[in-house]
């Protein structure tokens, strides 16, 4: 971080029954989990008992074409977190929410309402939709292509920030005068056109605290303007701290301090009593019998996801070219993903051996598979330096390697005077535990 080290914050994703293929399936669960309330209840319950700062759950209000594998997204975030709120505290939240396919004002009063009923533990991660499948259960349009969609996001937080602005409650006792004030926004844009205010005066945090998992140049240059939490896929150190940089010239640009934002890559964690057990275990959830297997299935899936130039047949044991690996710029896909993959590969010269121990598939993040104390301390190394200020935790089986990861690593995380004991430590608000500044109030006219 470069204004000031702040203490490691940690998330965990509670998506469907974890990263695991074969997670729905696996022995001693019960695979429809992913369709059961209490599945996520639970899961909100054990990270509770890890003093995690928040649960974190992605969203794509569209099924899922592989039959083979659990769903991921089932329930409403806003309506599942809700439920949480009311029966686990403490912990926070962060929901997925599309600013292609939701409405301002529908969207802002249902945050903040839930940010009220919380206490302010609300994030709201905003994500624009690339999924053609999403667009068609809004209607007949198409996807819109990459720059239309963060062009309607920018205007979409615009109104969403001074939405949640609209009015303030006064002191305790009543005014003698009117109960409160509460003036329209009257904005009037090129997407959309919202007279306001708000239902929902301005909560515990003022704003619900704003994050954001685009990593394409658009998606880079919204997160500057607007986000306080910046989700990312960073595979290695080199490249974490190059994305680091380029995110924090990006936020001076645009008058804003890079203290004020928080940098939380995704993590795909493999706990094992050993190294060697970790990686048997990571073998067997992905449903291989070996490296060379796995190794394998990685490139095919490379090859499906549209690199041309990845040859037929590549040698697991000598180093790939980076070229490889280049994304298409007008995919509809996340570019980050992709991105993250080929600055691996050019700035560490692996082998496909190697980059399958540290290339999380499916997922796209980074992996780290090891006994308790080697994910303690890689989790360790990268915050130390300043690279990064805490991570979304993935893991492969929701809730067996949840609680494993509670019991396993966040004591050493806690011994080490790096992450707090108890909430009482750790502050009362999302924006509390994250240090992040309060916003100050936004200007009532948008249009």
């Amino acid at each position: 971080m470069t204004d000031g080290h702040h203490r490691l914050t940690l998330a965990a994703s509670i998506v469907g029954t974890g990263t695991s293929p074969l997670s729905a399936r696996w022995p001693g669960t019960r695979w429809d989990r992913f369709a059961q309330w209490d599945h996520y209840r639970r899961s909100a319950q054990i990270a509770r008992r890890g003093v995690l700062d928040a649960v974190f759950v992605s969203d794509h209000p569209a099924h899922q074409r592989d039959t083979h594998r659990a769903p991921g997204h089932v329930f409403d975030p806003v309506a599942l977190f809700s439920a949480i709120a009311g029966a686990v505290p403490d912990i926070g939240f962060v929901l997925t929410a599309s600013t292609s396919y939701n409405a301002p004002y529908n969207l802002a009063r249902r945050i903040a309402s839930l940010d009220a009923i919380s206490g302010g533990r609300t994030i709201l991660n905003l994500v624009t939709s690339f999924n053609p499948d999403i667009a068609a259960n809004f209607g007949h349009a198409p996807l819109q292509s990459r720059e239309e969609r963060y062009r309607r996001a920018d205007e979409f937080v615009d109104v969403l920030t001074r939405l949640w602005d609209s009015w303030e409650l006064g002191p305790d006792e009543p005014p003698a005068g009117p109960l409160w004030q509460a003036d329209p926004i009257d904005h009037h844009g090129e997407f959309y056109d919202v007279r306001g205010p708000l239902t929902v005066p301005v909560g515990p945090q003022r704003r619900p605290v704003l994050a954001q998992a685009g990593a394409s140049g658009p998606g880079l240059d919204f997160a500057s303007r607007h986000a306080e939490i910046v989700y990312a896929a960073l595979l290695g150190k080199d490249a974490a701290r190059r994305f680091r940089a380029e995110l924090d010239a990006r936020v001076r640009a645009q008058g804003r301090s890079p203290g004020d934002v928080r940098l939380l890559p995704g993590v795909n964690v493999v706990l094992g009593d050993t190294e060697a057990d970790a990686r048997q275990r990571h073998l067997a959830f992905q449903g291989v019998r070996d490296e060379d297997e796995l190794v394998a299935r990685f490139l095919a899936r490379q090859r499906a996801a549209g690199r041309p130039a990845l040859p037929a047949s590549v040698d697991p044991d000598r180093v790939l070219d980076p070229a490889w690996f280049e994304p298409d710029p007008r995919q509809d896909a996340p570019i980050g993903f992709a991105r993250a993959l080929q600055d691996l590969v050019a700035s560490e010269g692996l082998t496909a051996r190697e980059l399958v121990t540290r290339h999380g598939d499916p997922g796209g993040h980074r992996l780290v598979v090891g006994s308790p104390r080697q994910v303690a301390d890689a989790l360790v190394d990268w915050w130390a330096d300043g690279v990064v200020d805490g991570y979304v935790v993935h893991l492969p089986l929701l809730h067996a390697d949840l609680e494993r990861f509670v019991d396993q690593v966040v004591p050493i995380l806690q011994a080490e005077g790096v992450f707090p004991r108890d909430y009482e430590e750790a502050g009362a608000t999302i924006r509390d535990r994250f240090g992040l500044p309060t916003p100050l109030p936004a200007a009532r006219a948008v249009g």
